[in-house]
């Protein structure tokens, strides 16, 4: 429960009330939600002017043009977020600040370009002394707004029904509310209208953020995360014991040693190493880092001294005694992600593997990457 006093001219009586009241809110958004979406399904007007709108926007930029947004206080604010939903899927955009653009800005339209215009009046000031400027440079306009009537609708080639009753507030405080909401679900669907249209796809949503999340898991590769061979250790299947410790202390950040030949005599009865993941990109160029024979990791070597401890054998044993054997591995152009996955998903045990070596089409070793850095990442 909320501990909240409350003064002698207080609103609520309770917390109730306040939680009932946030419901009330959100509940009123989304009326004006649902009405606008009947409206674009079933009324002419609001169904030509979206219609419209995306023509208008697509012709300029298949012409090379871009959508110039503008709108003062609450409508500026949606404004700004519609510039940066239509940069992310595909759509060139830019904000223009009206009172700005009086004063020189209005250089950033060109001939190609196409305007769009927020607000809810449809009479702002600072809009309508824009009118002139832009048709003298004979770039069409669009409005969107919630009176179709209004001065600016008149001037607009193309009209968004951005219509609400009432604000979420009331009467009793009557800031835009559920106007600017509706005004930026609509921004929402102009920017994905137009990236379908476009086939805007998530590999280019990637491509705008690769920051971001959803731009590592679809660009990122193997080759940009992977430790080269120096960095990594390595042995031979001959190796004894100790030099397979003394190599995985010395690069303790590979989480393991992988076993390497280059003598086919070496490879004894073993097959080549198999991938799950591959790709026609890529690099033919093999170095002569030697055949991925196996893989060792600290957990082997704990398993192997438990067992061989006791009498002694422990100075016999060899790097082929103790290594995984025709290890998972990936290739460069592996996708970071589904490296990943293999590690965690495609292990033979239930643990996840802590490292996998990567690879080239030959099977020619290139270095490894590790489940500590990819775990980093996503």
């Amino acid at each position: 429960m909320i501990d909240l006093t409350f003064n002698n001219d207080k609103t609520y009586s309770s917390t109730d009330d306040i939680l009932f009241d946030a419901s009330q809110v959100l509940l009123a958004e989304a009326k004006a939600l649902q009405a606008c979406a009947a409206r674009l399904e079933q009324h002419a007007a609001s169904r030509q002017g979206y219609e419209r709108a995306i023509q208008l926007m697509f012709k300029a930029l298949d012409a090379g043009g871009k959508v110039v947004v503008t709108g003062v206080g609450k409508s500026g604010k949606i404004g700004e977020k519609i510039v940066a939903t239509m940069l992310s899927t595909g759509t060139s955009a830019t904000f223009l600040h009206p009172v700005e653009a009086l004063h020189g800005d209005l250089g950033v339209v060109q001939a190609n370009d196409v305007v769009l215009a927020l607000s809810f009046s449809g009479n702002t000031e600072e809009l309508l002394a824009l009118v002139p400027s832009i048709k003298h440079r004979q770039v069409p306009m669009i409005g969107l707004g919630g009176h179709s009537k209004s001065k600016l609708a008149k001037e607009c080639e193309a009209w968004l029904d951005g219509y609400v009753a009432d604000e979420a507030g009331g009467l009793i405080l009557p800031a835009p509310t559920s106007s600017t909401t509706l005004a930026l679900a609509l921004g929402d669907a102009l920017a994905l209208s137009l990236a379908k249209l476009r086939s805007f796809s998530t590999d280019g949503f990637a491509l705008n953020h690769p920051g971001g999340s959803l731009g590592r898991r679809l660009l990122l590769k193997v080759s940009d995360r992977m430790m080269a061979p120096s960095m990594a250790g390595s042995v031979s299947s001959r190796a004894s014991l100790d030099v397979v410790i003394m190599e995985m202390t010395r690069h303790p950040k590979a989480s393991g040693v992988v076993v390497v030949e280059t003598n086919p005599n070496d490879l004894m009865t073993l097959t080549p190493p198999s991938s799950t993941t591959s790709s026609e990109n890529d690099d033919d160029d093999d170095d002569l880092n030697g055949q991925v024979l196996g893989v060792i990791t600290s957990g082997d070597i704990q398993r192997i001294l438990k067992s061989s401890g006791k009498d002694g054998g422990i100075f016999n044993i060899r790097a082929a005694d103790i290594m995984t054997r025709d290890p998972i591995t990936c290739f460069e152009s592996t996708l970071a992600l589904d490296a990943l996955h293999l590690m965690t998903d495609k292990s033979p045990t239930d643990e996840s593997l802590p490292l996998l070596p990567v690879i080239s089409k030959r099977g020619q070793w290139q270095g490894v990457v590790t489940l500590k850095d990819l775990q980093e990442l996503f």
